[in-house]
């Protein structure tokens, strides 16, 4: 036979083989991370009590997820790549998504005051607040929770109205619910729309996130996961004033893992978009060796561990602490690791990502356990991540 008839013949074997080996190479890829994974996560379950997890990576700009355990510690039913979760405070990464977003739009600009947007607010210490100082933590005190008596949104206007803060803006920090609250509020009062569909069709829907939600719908209950406290008492979120806005978002490792890729530019967005993205990763403040972002808290890459336990204790979000102020604002890097975790009183979470090394981890648990924990299992995996990231040994 001439080489004229042979030479299709070698090509389909050639493309064959490639493509087998090409397959063969992910599963083995998949097959080692998900053994790092296994390695760093079934202790901490077995220690902590966790009935379930889900876990998701980014290696190298690949994308994987795996889950343990199960939905509820009831019945045999497991976490799946279906299964929400709380994620609480990461929920704030969104909000001030969205207040970036809403400045990209013209709608408002974070040196504006918020009395600018609040008539109610007008003439009073919280309405001359910039919302810079909302979005970072910074607007002169305010406790971690909005006050229990607090029931509906005539209250929560004359609570802000009558606030007198103990610092000067700008000056310390206090993480506090009550301040990115009213960053999502005013957010939402500027485009003039209402709060969760505004998340959900400038920020879900764009970043390709259909399994995320304020409110959960009926038809997606089923794919809830039942939430633990520290003591082991089922609990789930309960709607409060500003809760949408501070820690209200259900969503799966599946969807938190594309918004960590749409945070490192790994996904195609509309320009507005990710520059509101791009945005919320500049750093105004220094807290330590944290440089506090909108909302994201970030580090010096390598990052030491340490100080990424520090920065993410009690010790850094409970008491107020001085800040230095960052003049010109830092501009958005790529050489550091950026985080937040989120608990609420049956959940804990956690997000992490470098932008320079196109890896991220997502770690959601239906029980609360120790931030510590969670810093630890992303610090394990990320130095198997950055020093392999094909996956072979």
């Amino acid at each position: 036979m001439s080489l004229k008839f042979l030479a299709p013949i070698i090509a389909t074997i050639f493309v064959s083989t490639t493509a087998m080996t090409s397959v063969h190479a992910a599963e083995d890829q998949r097959d080692v991370v998900e053994g790092w994974v296994n390695e760093a996560i079934r202790p901490v379950m077995k220690q902590r009590g966790i009935p379930g997890m889900a876990v998701g990576v980014v290696v190298d700009g690949k994308s994987y997820v795996f889950n343990y355990g199960r939905a509820t510690k009831e019945g045999s039913k497991p976490v799946t790549d279906k299964t929400l979760f709380e994620i609480g405070s990461i929920s704030k990464t969104f909000t001030a998504t969205l207040a970036t977003y809403a400045a990209a739009s013209g709608y408002l600009a974070l040196t504006d005051p918020a009395g600018r947007y609040v008539e109610a607010l007008r003439g009073s210490p919280f309405g001359d607040v910039e919302l810079l100082h909302l979005a970072t933590h910074t607007p002169g005190g305010f406790p971690l929770q909005v006050p229990e008596n607090i029931k509906n949104e005539q209250q929560l206007l004359k609570y802000f109205k009558e606030w007198q803060p103990a610092y000067l803006p700008g000056t310390h920090r206090t993480y506090a619910n009550p301040s990115i609250g009213m960053l999502g509020y005013i957010t939402a009062h500027s485009m003039k729309e209402d709060f969760a569909t505004l998340v959900e069709q400038k920020l879900f829907r764009p970043m390709g996130m259909a399994n995320s939600y304020i409110n959960v719908p009926r038809d997606r209950m089923a794919d809830y996961a039942q939430g633990y406290t520290k003591n082991g008492k089922p609990v789930r979120m309960t709607s409060a004033v500003l809760s949408s806005e501070a820690y209200g978002v259900r969503t799966m490792a599946a969807d938190l893992i594309q918004f960590l890729k749409a945070n490192m530019n790994l996904v195609p967005l509309d320009e507005k978009l990710r520059r509101a993205i791009r945005n919320t990763h500049a750093g105004y403040f220094r807290v330590g060796e944290m440089t506090q972002d909108l909302v994201w808290e970030q580090y010096d890459y390598p990052a030491e561990l340490p100080a990424l336990l520090e920065g993410n204790s009690q010790r850094t979000s409970r008491p107020a602490l001085p800040v230095k102020r960052i003049t010109p604002p830092l501009p958005p890097r790529e050489d550091v690791l950026i985080n937040k975790t989120g608990s609420t009183n049956g959940f804990g979470a956690y997000v992490a990502f470098v932008p320079q090394k196109r890896m991220g981890i997502v770690i959601l648990a239906n029980r609360f356990y120790p931030n510590e924990d969670r810093v630890k299992i992303a610090d394990q995996l990320f130095a198997h991540f950055d020093n392999d990231p094909t996956g072979h040994d």
